[in-house]
């Protein structure tokens, strides 16, 4: 017993030297990581969506783990698995604002194990190949003081033989095995699957105040559908839904003009590329209005757009100019007919040979933001509107077999997609089973194969989103990485 009692006291002495000399502020692990928060900002990523919303989960997760670290008394360990699409540098700037290329992003995965905060600001500085330097001038010491300056702050390091003569736990083996641990599906359903229901459970009546909302205006105003390009929370989705009914009733007679189209709460006003209605959710009724006043000139340009996506398609042997939501940037009418208009312009000047109809069944995609032509797994051609014709009128001839193969993969996939989901909604009972946009169909096909192999009695009534990373949302629902273990 006094051999256990000094142990005890050593080892607390030691601990709270250690502790004394890691400490790092939350403000100080804020400017550390600035580097980080400016090569991840979600702002930065206005052109890539899919990009974008993996980092805004990731930033969120990221945050709930510091916060937590910084509580009195926190003590639960939970590896924490994130993700984000982080900036390429250019080599040989010295200006940080200016040391970012627009040339691309690389995606990094890494988990957090850690259990304060200096060690986790390194982790999550290392883990991006960002430089440390800078953490040497918060006043922190990464390291225990040395032995020499005093023996208190030398850590006790027991022989192995006493924890196994006493039958202590070896603090040195209960870290390694932390640090082994990696989430998995079931220990992670265990862990949230409470926490889940409840928000589920608080969630319903506002689900079913949406679904209802939906439907009246739907009906009232003859739309297509309403949908929302963020994840935003239940409760926000109503709130929006109650404006846009206030603006019914205030004013009528500007919703004339929205029959049989889609309306999108997003961003910013206007009309999108795919011919979507878009209310700002910052924009008050008076913008809102103004946009369904004007939707008479949008038809117009929408109709100058389908002709010019024409044109472009008899220049390039029948192959078909799409604009796929999921995959480009949410960009206005107008945005998109300049784009288009100056890719004409260019065809038009190099009068490229292409066989007419050669191409039909083919389709692309343009993208103002890259140099180079590609051919997507799904089959779409992504071509630059800066592309040189001479390359262009190549790499579409050397990838045109490669291109119809790929479509009709992708015709088989999405049956393949659709059916699994079903068979999986049905066989756990779940309310919902969805993906992200970020998530492709060979992903969801490869995710829900495996689940169907597995017994999960968690799932039943449950929201169950496929995505990059573990989370629950606000309302409920279910997020696991498609590539869970």
């Amino acid at each position: 017993t006094f051999y256990y009692f000094i142990r005890l006291c050593l080892e607390k002495i030691s601990q709270q030297c250690i502790l004394q000399s890691r400490t790092l502020s939350g403000a100080d692990a804020i400017n550390a990581l600035r580097p980080f928060y400016f090569a991840v900002h979600p702002d930065f990523f206005g052109q890539h969506p899919k990009e974008r919303e993996v980092n805004e989960n990731s930033l969120k997760r990221l945050n709930g783990y510091l916060e937590n670290l910084q509580k009195p008394g926190f003590r639960s360990f939970k590896p924490t698995q994130l993700t984000f699409y982080v900036r390429e540098r250019e080599p040989n700037s010295s200006n940080v604002q200016e040391s970012f290329s627009a040339s691309g992003f690389r995606a990094v995965s890494f988990t957090l194990r850690t259990r304060d905060l200096l060690s986790t600001v390194l982790d999550i500085l290392n883990s991006c190949s960002l430089s440390t330097e800078h953490i040497q001038s918060l006043n922190v010491n990464s390291q225990p003081q040395k032995e020499a300056k005093s023996t208190v702050n030398r850590p006790i390091k027991w022989d192995k033989t006493y924890y196994s003569f006493t039958g202590f736990k070896d603090p040195e083996e209960e870290l390694e095995q932390a640090q082994r641990l990696e989430t998995t599906l079931i220990s992670w359903l265990d862990y949230n699957e409470a926490s889940a229901v409840k928000k589920l459970k608080k969630s319903l009546p506002l689900r079913k105040e949406l679904e209802r909302l939906k439907f009246e205006l739907c009906h009232q105003l003859q739309l297509s559908d309403i949908r929302w390009q963020r994840s935003w929370g239940i409760a926000h989705r109503c709130s929006q839904l109650h404006s846009l009914g206030r603006l019914v009733q205030q004013r009528p007679e500007v919703l004339k003009n929205v029959k049989g189209h889609t309306l999108v709460f997003t961003d910013r006003s206007g009309m999108s590329a795919a011919g979507h209605v878009m209310l700002g959710t910052t924009d008050v009724h008076h913008h809102w209005t103004k946009i369904f006043e004007r939707l008479p000139n949008y038809y117009k340009l929408q109709k100058k757009l389908l002709f010019l996506e024409d044109r472009i398609s008899q220049l390039l042997g029948g192959m078909q100019v799409i604009y796929i939501e999921e995959l480009q940037p949410l960009l206005t009418l107008e945005e998109y007919y300049k784009t288009l208009d100056s890719f004409y312009n260019k065809l038009c000047d190099s009068r490229l040979p292409f066989h007419p109809h050669s191409l039909r069944g083919l389709q692309m995609i343009l993208e103002s933001d890259r140099y180079a032509p590609s051919l997507h797994e799904l089959g779409h051609f992504t071509i630059p509107t800066v592309c040189d014709p001479a390359t262009l009128q190549w790499f579409i001839f050397a990838k045109a077999q490669e291109a119809r193969q790929n479509l009709k993969r992708k015709e088989e996939m999405m049956i393949t997609e659709k059916e699994l989901i079903n068979t999986s909604t049905e066989k756990f009972s779940l309310d919902r089973l969805y993906k992200e946009p970020s998530v492709s169909s060979a992903q969801m096909i490869d995710c829900c194969k495996r689940l169907l192999e597995q017994s999960l009695p968690y799932l039943q009534g449950m929201h169950l989103c496929i995505s990059h990373f573990y989370s629950v949302l606000q309302d409920g629902d279910l997020c696991i990485p498609w590539n869970w273990k």
